[in-house]
């Protein structure tokens, strides 16, 4: 009897934001299994785009950390510039992206997200990279960074190699990802940046079969390199912010 006088004595408002909470609960745990699970016809529950919305960045999630194929190796992002001093330009050394980025979440009880943009354009840019045809990669290996027109032209070399669904796939990544390498360049080496490049790499882990054996190594660094390019900024990117954020990570990384 008294649990239910309780109950009644309850603000209007306190029942609502229960019956609120566990809606959204609701729709949280349903989107979830939605994306992670194959798709299917029950994605066209949700209007074009909501899903991915609400899904992304803050909650996206797959099945690639169990089995059968976990993951197993590490990427990684570096990049280096072109800067203009006096009248001459010079290259930088390199900068390591994805270490300056781990040291945001090390021993971080609240990691921030922005400490896996690069492990997760690396990812991407790998598989795209993989992708392509030997001429294809020759391509992309060729610097194209000089005039406004650099992309159409770089566009142009890489379909004329092959024009395959692949090198359109890898053209946007490497739109994205040298977006995300010219704001290092400028958070690491100021604004007189005048060219971009990175370089991906992927390590795996020692084979499972082999983790007991004595003197077990790691297989070898599998780079995707390409060549230098022009600066890439997106509308909505901050300049200013980026360079506050990361010059601290590099700190923080030791370099």
């Amino acid at each position: 009897m008294s649990d239910t006088v309780t109950a009644a004595r309850r603000p209007w408002w306190v029942r609502a934001l229960v019956a609120l909470a566990a809606a959204i609960t609701a729709f949280h745990i349903f989107s979830t299994f939605l994306w992670i699970a194959p798709a299917s016809g029950l994605r066209q529950l949700y209007p074009p785009g909501v899903l991915q919305g609400w899904m992304i960045p803050m909650f996206g999630q797959s099945w690639s950390v169990f089995a059968p194929e976990p993951i197993n190796g590490d990427y990684r992002l570096q990049v280096r510039a072109t800067v203009a001093e006096g009248g001459e330009e010079r290259s930088t050394e390199w900068v390591d992206a994805t270490a300056a980025e781990i040291s945001m979440i090390q021993h971080n009880l609240t990691p921030p997200r922005a400490g896996i943009q690069s492990t997760e354009l690396a990812s991407r840019f790998k598989g795209a990279w993989d992708d392509l045809s030997t001429e294809q990669k020759d391509v992309a290996e060729l610097g194209f960074y000089k005039g406004g027109d650099w992309e159409p032209r770089l566009r142009q070399a890489l379909l004329a190699a092959g024009d395959t669904d692949e090198a359109r796939e890898y053209l946007e990544i490497e739109h994205s990802t040298t977006a995300y390498a010219t704001q290092v360049a400028y958070a690491a080496f100021g604004d007189q940046v005048v060219a971009v490049q990175f370089v991906v790499s992927r390590q795996n882990v020692v084979p499972f079969a082999q983790r007991h054996d004595a003197g077990a190594e790691r297989p070898p660094v599998q780079p995707a390199p390409i060549g230098f390019r022009g600066p890439v900024e997106e509308p909505g990117q901050d300049r200013d912010n980026f360079t506050e954020v990361f010059r601290e990570a590099l700190e923080e990384s030791g370099q």
